[in-house]
């Protein structure tokens, strides 16, 4: 690739590349891998905080955004390019594993050695005698050390006590995301990081750089945030969807790949691709508690809930979900949920009415406006023969999910065992209320409401 240019236009495009990082960054990928730079619009903001930090702007850097989101490689480039200003500079570069930083570490090494970056910074040159992957120095006293988060780190020192820049610490993604690690991955960098990182600053302006996915309203960045360093921290945040509703970064991911995502894993994709993390034990639902029976239990009043998303394309949901009230605790025996065209809601819905038997009552939600009603009134008449209530909701969706959520809340609630749709309805229980789906939680709730608080006008 560096034959494609001639000399005077690589002189050009290293004068750019010392003076402008996003610029560094981008010829050094194309230099590199020959091929140019999947760009996006967060690129440039996040390489703008980088420079800032370079300059003594930004002393205290969180930036969380999506894993694969170019996250790493930025600030592998940030200290490649930073190194070549001040080949004397001073890093930890840490994260939750001593095998993943060193690793991270090698990639910045042989950037460094790579000809077109000696082509921008002829002064940054590694020592060769002081490589290993874990530890490498430059000729002018420059070092880079890559610690595990749990690793030792006694005689290691980041910065410089000078004005100007000398370094920084940098903990990339400092917990394992890994669901049976992750809890005691997380309490490790909140002992670490003012127990041990802290003393390890060789100056008081030394800058620190937390780049990660977020994975619980209590992790590091969670609680850096929320002031457990003592410390003023600069927030950059990007889910993979924007406030718009458009996607991040639609060429690695397009809105229909995030929405089906988020589909598959809902907990996860909050925290892991929104950055809106939900708190463990702090939801309104604690679905840990919900107890199972091996099968449904027979001999006792059933009622199917319906709560009716707008239209196919709006992104909600129609659901139905069937509960009984056995020895006075709630059991959700099924779920229906689909999104469909009118016809395929009234074919859904007088097949699961079928199949259900005229023992079990219909309510049904009637959504506000006279469109509701007639709604309402239609799929009544539609459903002769079977016991129907339509009514319109009232209050907002927490409040009438309150008195349902107090009986999962207290281990009163039962589900069928092994039914495929278990785990998607405790997922979209952990989130409420939140940025995720609430269909299933809003037809539970009326169907809680009908055989639980009105269960004898209900009933008959």
């Amino acid at each position: 690739m560096r034959g494609s240019w001639d000399a005077k236009q690589r002189a050009v495009a290293c004068h750019k590349a010392r003076q402008d990082f996003y610029f560094f960054a981008r010829w050094m990928h194309l230099e590199c891998r020959g091929i140019k730079w999947l760009r996006a619009p967060h690129h440039p903001v996040i390489c703008d905080a980088l420079t800032k930090v370079y300059r003594g702007e930004i002393t205290r850097l969180i930036l969380n955004l999506p894993p694969r989101y170019s996250k790493s490689i930025l600030v592998q480039m940030f200290i490649a390019w930073t190194l070549g200003h001040f080949p004397d500079s001073e890093y930890i570069y840490t994260s939750y594993s001593s095998e993943m930083a060193s690793g991270k570490s090698w990639e910045i090494r042989e950037l460094v050695q790579h000809p077109s970056y000696r082509e921008i910074f002829p002064n940054a040159i590694i020592h060769p005698d002081k490589t290993s992957q874990g530890n490498w120095r430059t000729t002018e006293g420059g070092i880079v050390y890559a610690p595990g988060m749990g690793g030792t780190i006694i005689g290691m020192g980041a910065g410089k006590s000078r004005d100007g820049f000398g370094g920084a610490v940098i903990l990339d993604d400092p917990i394992n995301a890994e669901p049976e690690k992750f809890e005691h991955s997380r309490q490790i960098s909140i002992q670490r990081y003012p127990t041990t990182i802290e003393s390890r600053f060789n100056s008081n302006h030394v800058p620190v750089i937390v780049v990660m996915q977020r994975l619980d309203e209590m992790d590091l960045a969670g609680w850096m945030l929320s002031g457990g360093t003592g410390e003023k921290w600069e927030p950059i945040c990007f889910p993979a969807i924007t406030d718009s509703g458009e996607a991040l970064w639609p060429e690695k991911h397009s809105l229909e790949d995030l929405e089906r995502m988020r589909e598959a894993k809902p907990w996860v994709f909050a925290g892991q691709y929104m950055q809106k993390p939900i708190p463990i034990g702090g939801a309104m639902f604690k679905p840990e508690r919900i107890q199972f029976l091996d099968a449904e239990p027979s001999g006792i009043e059933w009622v199917r809930a319906w709560d009716f998303a707008g239209t196919k394309d709006d992104g909600d949901y129609t659901v139905g979900a069937k509960m009984g009230n056995w020895d006075s605790k709630p059991v959700v025996s099924d779920i229906v949920r689909f999104r469909g065209s009118p016809d395929e809601v009234e074919r859904t819905l007088l097949a699961t009415a079928s199949r259900d038997g005229p023992d079990c009552a219909i309510h049904i939600a009637q959504d506000p406006g006279q469109a509701g009603k007639f709604q309402a009134q239609y799929f009544t008449s539609k459903l002769s023969g079977y016991n129907v209530v339509s009514s319109p909701e009232t209050g907002d969706k927490t409040t009438r999910a309150a008195p349902f959520a107090s009986q999962v809340n207290v281990g009163n609630v039962y589900l069928v065992r092994n039914a495929v749709w278990n785990q998607r309805y405790i997922d979209e229980l952990k989130m409420f209320p939140g940025s995720g789906p609430d269909d299933q939680v809003d037809a539970s709730s009326r169907a809680f409401a009908a055989i639980v608080v009105t269960r004898r006008s209900f009933f008959g």
